[in-house]
């Protein structure tokens, strides 16, 4: 298990294990032969335990064994040197479809709660701010049951397993609960909410680093790889730019403007695999750098050649520096 934190499983930590994976599935004493559908379970028990005993999205198994080389495979039955090589072949297939879409993850081991745990300042500050923030009719009192929704408030950024989205985390945190906010019926001052919430914590923290709880963020990382695919595509290309000339040709003249394309690729970019502007403020600084020369003069008639050429060279930049660096865009804010 990493340490705790965000982690981008973008296949790497996949392509790691495939050095040992003969050694790894000597460990699992397979019997002489299996079928298809244990193979599956096999593979996905694999891929589970390399990627933090997380369970693979349903859209990302779908994906895996539409891959040519895994079709058909519930049907088959595997002996040993079968199954190794079809289990390289499906972890490879996961590899590459986590590096074009990868997942971002947060791996909850206690560690953030212990940093404010560690801390007075910091964790008499956060008891506050709670109380402060719950306390809706400023009574200066809470009710026990309001400690389960400073849990909810402080949520995974601050290390606690959100309820009711993993088993493990909603029976976790309901048994602290129990053991901790049951304790009377009594409302609570700020110091007695303070007091329970950090034996609420504690228990946490110990229970996480014991056994930590990972949790898939709802954020895409745009690295470039949807595009790299548009890109590669060279009829789609030219059916594109074409479109876009014709769209931008108002005046039918046979020519357009360059002025034209920043607010073009701007509305139809995320179509290719850009990023939208909304993502964050990283993304209108990366279409600065990009389209600051593309027009210096703020003059430039491009005949059609010409654009498919620059809108085409203006895409592989966006790639290169999608690639180097990725741009995270949370869906969740986004809606």
């Amino acid at each position: 298990m990493a340490d705790g934190g965000v982690v981008v499983l973008d296949g790497s930590h996949i392509r790691n294990a495939l050095l040992n994976l003969e050694r790894r599935l000597e460990a699992r004493h397979l019997d002489e032969k299996i079928s298809g559908p244990e193979f599956i379970a096999l593979a996905e028990a694999e891929a589970s335990s390399i990627l933090f005993d997380l369970g693979l999205p349903e859209n990302l198994r779908a994906l895996v064994l539409e891959r040519p080389e895994l079709t058909d495979i519930d049907s088959l039955q595997f002996d040993r040197e079968t199954v190794l090589r079809k289990l390289h072949d499906y972890l490879l297939a996961l590899a590459d479809e986590l590096k074009d879409d990868p997942l971002i993850v947060s791996i909850l081991d206690g560690s953030v709660i212990r940093l404010f745990l560690e801390d007075e300042d910091d964790f008499a500050m956060l008891a506050e701010n709670l109380f402060t923030d719950l306390d809706t009719d400023d009574s200066g009192k809470l009710s026990r049951n309001e400690l389960r929704s400073a849990l909810v408030q402080m949520g995974v950024e601050m290390g606690v397993p959100p309820f009711s989205v993993t088993p493990e985390g909603d029976a976790l945190l309901t048994n602290i609960l129990k053991k901790h906010a049951a304790e009377g019926t009594e409302e609570l001052g700020q110091a007695q909410f303070a007091q329970i919430l950090q034996g609420i914590l504690q228990d946490l923290a110990d229970s996480l680093a014991l056994k930590p709880i990972v949790i898939i963020q709802d954020i895409k990382v745009i690295n470039g790889s949807q595009l790299r695919k548009f890109l590669a595509d060279d009829k789609l290309v030219e059916q594109v730019t074409n479109l876009m000339f014709r769209e931008l040709d108002v005046n039918k003249d046979g020519k357009v403007s360059k002025t034209e394309l920043r607010p073009f690729f701007e509305i139809k970019g995320s179509e290719w695999g850009l990023p939208p502007l909304e993502a964050n403020e990283t993304v209108g600084l990366l279409y600065d750098q990009i389209f600051a020369s593309v027009d210096e003069d703020h003059s430039g008639q491009l005949e059609q050649n010409e654009f498919q050429s620059l809108v085409k060279g203006i895409l592989e930049t966006f790639a290169e520096q999608l690639a180097a660096n990725p741009i995270f865009h949370d869906l969740e804010a986004a809606d």
